[in-house]
């Protein structure tokens, strides 16, 4: 049995799979399956194997090739919580496990047991004068040759592992039919992978072999038939645990049990049943930096033993009419040594899975493929097999077409009944969910910009400057006059109601001060707004919504208001929104320009020179940007010691003049070093989060000059200045399961 002396852990988050990859990494960090570098190290990107590395472990290293890191979720083996990490491309595969897992939890989870780690070296001999005889001595001088094996490897003695006994057998050549004597030589490896250690003790004992047999020695190398390394995981589902999907708990049990059955007498269908099986083992072996390949060729020659191939695992009813099934699969797998020392990937992933020992891991590794053929078979006992892959499969296109979570599900069904499940479908679909077949493409719609600041946040509330940049097209709108009262729709933010006076504040509040503001209010009409900006990430959304919905009625009912009206307008609707606005947001979101903003009692904007298009890189941490909480809480820091901290906002200050100097002579690396600096101000400001700091290390880490947070921050978004490396930094951080955005802002 595997050692159970780590600490108690817990295998379940709930509503894994709807959290961001961020949010995912905090709760591991909340849980201690991960400390707070490793966080950064999986947000980041930066943990793999690199290109160096690689270089040294195999020939004509080109790249490094990436799979994605999954945590199957749930297990309870032996008692003890796990979660386990799994590295596979194939769909279904992680969804599938944890859900086994906790169906199999709530029966009491898997029991598991495994033998020792032993390994099968062989040595074989060739042109003994009498193969029989000389088969009988090497088992006599069975003691000289472990002592010979052991003294190659004295560590692993002490560790209490070591060469323990030696088997002989004759084999008769098929060919000349000559009389061949194999040696072997059974090593127990303890927590190595033990391949390396094998063959050395092989070479080592060879000349003693020949010695002893007359003959000459030829093959010298481990077998990967691991018949004496054996894994069994075991599980009782109670019946009632089985329902679901308009299937009794009897209908589900008797199914699985149907399709174990013939996996054990057709080897067309157990080679299919083995496979599934072998999706969930090697998944964990790759991310435990195991040989996969390996494993896969011991498991199917052992599934081959009686002279048939059949399944290894066995599904049965038992007498109170319960679920049962096992499974017997050969293991041989290291928990230290290898790719573990070489590959930082590896290293993490047996932290997130906290095994003690190569056989505990085993043990794992046997529930895990117990709990994947259980998934498989439930899944052809029900629905189908081909449905389940179809629909996962069809939700991880709709998530990476950027899906919004409002019309999701529904992008889901339209791909399936489609039968087309790509991207670029899936972005057509989303394009005519988000219309809502309301306007046709082809309708005029108005624009407005959204914001980024670039320096002087929180700075520029005490009445120093801060500098702001537009993002074009943020928002788009168009209005229809007619129909009964006024209809809000954002598909994008899931959004869609009648606009009345006595609703909350926030988008409904924006949209009753414009319709009052414009004598409006009485009349019927339906706003549609297109959005290529998300809420509450610090990038002005909600001024750029004000302005583009002014536009927009302004355009439906010729009112030919001005842009100074529109700007004063979307103000007010900033003040409804969010109290005290600095008015940056509907300023640059009506007039699209850089702008230079101070209020040192009377508010002045000045257009800024840009003598070079700044490229830049927004990532948006998913998490919203808590504006009034952090204007609130540097208030009450400033309350406390206004000395020190009007000698931060004269830093700050200093930095953004500075920076729009930078701009002006078009010294980007200057203006990447200010973007810096300020960010470490705004971080001591305690403005920043683990998300944020993880995108900026993203961003500097893979070459931009400067990277920092943007706005209130507290969530929200950050900004990279990259001049040569757009592309690289978004890419970096979309694998990292960050949003991005590229814009690029010119005079």
């Amino acid at each position: 049995m595997g050692l159970k002396s780590a600490p108690k852990r817990n295998s379940r988050i709930s509503k894994f799979f709807r959290m961001s990859v961020p949010e995912r990494l905090e709760a591991l960090r909340q849980r201690g399956l991960l400390g707070g570098n490793d966080v950064r190290l999986l947000a980041n990107g930066s943990h793999g194997l690199t290109v160096p590395v690689a270089d040294k472990m195999i020939e004509n290293v080109v790249g490094v090739f990436g799979l994605p890191l999954g945590l199957g979720l749930n297990f309870l083996v032996n008692g003890r919580d796990y979660v386990v990490p799994l590295v596979v491309e194939e769909p279904s595969i992680v969804a599938g496990l944890s859900g086994a897992a906790r169906i199999a939890r709530l029966g009491g989870g898997f029991a598991a047991e495994s033998t020792d780690p032993v390994l099968i070296g062989q040595v074989q001999v060739v042109g003994a004068p009498d193969p029989e005889a000389a088969r009988l001595q090497l088992l006599a001088e069975k003691e000289a040759i472990l002592a010979l094996a052991n003294s190659l490897h004295p560590k692993m003695v002490a560790r209490g592992g070591g060469a323990r006994d030696v088997e002989a057998f004759v084999h008769w050549g098929p060919t000349d039919g000559a009389g061949m004597v194999v040696l072997h030589l059974l090593v127990d490896t303890r927590d190595a992978m033990g391949a390396n250690l094998v063959n050395t003790m092989c070479e080592g004992v060879a000349s003693l072999v020949e010695t002893i047999t007359g003959g000459k020695v030829f093959l010298r190398i481990l077998s990967n038939l691991t018949d004496r390394a054996i894994a069994k995981a075991s599980v009782r589902i109670p019946v009632q645990n089985l329902e679901g999907k308009n299937y009794s708990g009897e209908e589900v049990r008797d199914g699985i049990v149907l399709a174990s059955d013939l996996a054990l007498v057709d080897p067309y269908r157990a080679t299919t049943h083995n496979k599934g099986i072998m999706n969930g083992v090697d998944a964990v072996a790759i991310a435990t930096g195991n040989d996969w390949r390996a494993i896969e060729s011991a498991a199917h020659a052992y599934a081959a033993r009686k002279g048939r191939y059949a399944a290894l695992t066995q599904w049965r009813c038992n007498e109170a009419g319960d679920l049962e099934g096992e499974i017997e699969i050969p293991m041989k797998v290291g928990t230290k040594g290898g790719s573990l020392e070489t590959n930082p990937s590896v290293r993490i992933n047996h932290q997130i899975l906290g095994v003690q020992s190569a056989t505990e891991l085993a043990e794992v590794m046997a529930a895990v493929g117990l709990a994947q053929n259980f998934a498989a078979l439930r899944a052809l006992s029900t629905d189908g097999i081909q449905q389940n892959h179809m629909t996962l499969h069809a939700r991880s296109v709709a998530s990476s077409a950027g899906a919004p979570t409002a019309i999701f599900d529904q992008v889901v069904d339209a791909l399936i009944e489609s039968g087309e499940i790509k991207v670029w479908k899936a972005q057509a679909i989303i394009r005519n969910l988000s219309r809502n077949v309301v306007s046709p493409e082809d309708a005029p719609r108005s624009s407005a910009c959204g914001k980024l600041i670039l320096l002087g946040e929180h700075a520029v509330v005490y009445g120093r400057p801060a500098i702001a940049l537009p993002v074009h097209l943020a928002v788009e709108a168009h209005v229809h006059e007619g129909g009964e009262g006024v209809q809000l729709i954002i598909p994008r933010w899931g959004l869609e109601q009648r606009v009345r006076p006595d609703q909350a504040p926030g988008v409904s509040g924006i949209m009753t001060t414009i319709l009052e503001a414009l004598g409006l209010a009485g009349r019927s009409m339906l706003i549609e707004v297109m959005p290529h900006l998300p809420r509450a990430m610090g990038l002005g959304a909600s001024a750029a919504l004000a302005v583009a919905v002014i536009r927009a009625i302004s355009d439906a009912f010729k009112l030919r208001l001005t842009d100074d009206f529109i700007n004063q307008l979307a103000f007010e609707c900033e003040k409804a929104a969010h109290g005290t606005p600095s008015g940056i947001d509907n300023t640059v979101a009506t007039y699209g320009n850089a702008v230079q903003y101070q209020n040192a009692g009377q508010p002045r904007f000045q257009d800024l020179r840009i003598a070079e298009p700044l490229p830049l890189v927004v990532g948006m941490t998913g998490k919203e940007s808590l504006t009034a909480q952090t204007v609130a809480q540097v208030r009450t820091a400033w309350e406390s010691r206004r000395e020190r901290y009007e000698g931060i906002f004269d830093q700050i200050a200093d930095l953004t003049n500075a920076g729009a100097d930078a701009i002006a002579s078009a010294n980007l690396a200057e203006l990447g070093q200010l973007m810096n600096l300020c960010h470490g101000y705004l971080n001591a400001l305690q403005l920043s989060t683990p998300e944020l700091e993880a995108l900026i290390h993203i961003a500097r880490n893979h070459g931009a000059l400067g990277a920092k947070l943007t706005g209130g921050g507290g969530g929200g978004s950050m900004i990279a200045l990259c001049p040569d490396n757009q592309e690289e930094v978004a890419e970096a951080m979309q694998a990292a399961g960050f949003k991005t955005l590229q814009v690029t802002v010119r005079e």
